[in-house]
């Protein structure tokens, strides 16, 4: 009976002084708060206010950077100006656009309205692009920040601003959802609702979907285990799959994934042999 009595204060004691450390000796990881949408007082902002909100969202919530930029994976919008109406002109050119300002609006919400040549999907002769609907999926502008958009690229392109600022809109965008009201979105339940949320198969081939800017991900996990697939997730830059260079894929994807999403990507991709 004393032995037993023994093993038992020794198993509490051990338990206590591990819930101890556990609660108070490893540092705590406190998630940042959700990104909230940024409220726009159209009513009394400036053009020139309203580029820079369009400079913002070219760089931040529309990740428009993320491909046009100097590696070359989508056509560089500095010389937009110079290139639109020729593309308006160009004899493959089926979209709807009349002038500059619609091919620019038709770029960003129909990207396979027009390809640039080089620029299509793999095997898709230019004629599908692997640029998401900035209107919809995971980035989602709305319409003051669709115009805010064209009018910071009608500026940097140096081109006459011709969008005017929204103003039969209210003081605010529209009504935020979850993932712009301060409020948890819901957790996602499928890897192609993931998939099309951050747009993967932009980029990648993964079975019928065909992007070729970043590896080829229809067999990864025949060679590559379920720790390699995770840490390719949360740290891209880790282990650079051959022939990529850094940087190519978002950073920052672990910090807008829940921990059961990360996992079921995990799951999803271990299983492609």
């Amino acid at each position: 009976m004393r032995k037993f009595l023994t093993v038992v204060a020794f198993m509490v004691i051990t338990v206590a002084l591990f819930s101890g450390y556990s609660n108070y000796g490893i540092p705590q990881i406190e998630p940042a708060p959700p990104p909230v949408e940024e409220k726009l007082d159209l009513g009394s902002m400036t053009m020139d206010q309203f580029v820079a909100l369009g400079g913002r969202l070219f760089e931040g919530k529309g990740t428009c950077t993320l491909c046009h930029n100097s590696l070359g994976r989508a056509p560089m919008l500095d010389q937009i100006g110079a290139n639109a109406q020729e593309r308006l002109d160009d004899p493959r050119y089926e979209g709807a656009a009349k002038d500059v300002e619609g091919y620019l609006i038709e770029s960003l919400v129909e990207p396979s309205a027009f390809v640039v040549a080089g620029f299509g999907k793999a095997g898709s002769n230019d004629t599908e692009s692997p640029m998401p609907s900035t209107s919809g999926g995971g980035i989602a502008l709305s319409e003051p920040e669709l115009a805010a958009v064209i009018a910071f690229l009608q500026d940097n392109g140096g081109l006459e601003i011709t969008v005017e600022i929204p103003t039969d809109i209210g003081s605010e965008t529209e009504e935020p959802d979850a993932a712009g009201s301060g409020e948890p979105r819901p957790a996602m339940t499928s890897f192609q609702e993931l998939s099309d949320e951050f747009a993967c198969e932009a980029c990648h081939t993964i079975g019928e979907e065909a992007g070729d800017l970043g590896p080829n991900l229809s067999t990864i996990g025949a060679s590559r285990d379920r720790d390699y697939i995770r840490r390719a997730l949360l740290a891209p830059n880790a282990d650079l799959a051959e022939g990529f260079d850094p940087d190519m894929m978002p950073a920052d994807l672990g910090e807008q994934l829940y921990a059961g999403e990360l996992e079921l990507m995990v799951d999803y991709l271990s299983k492609l042999k």
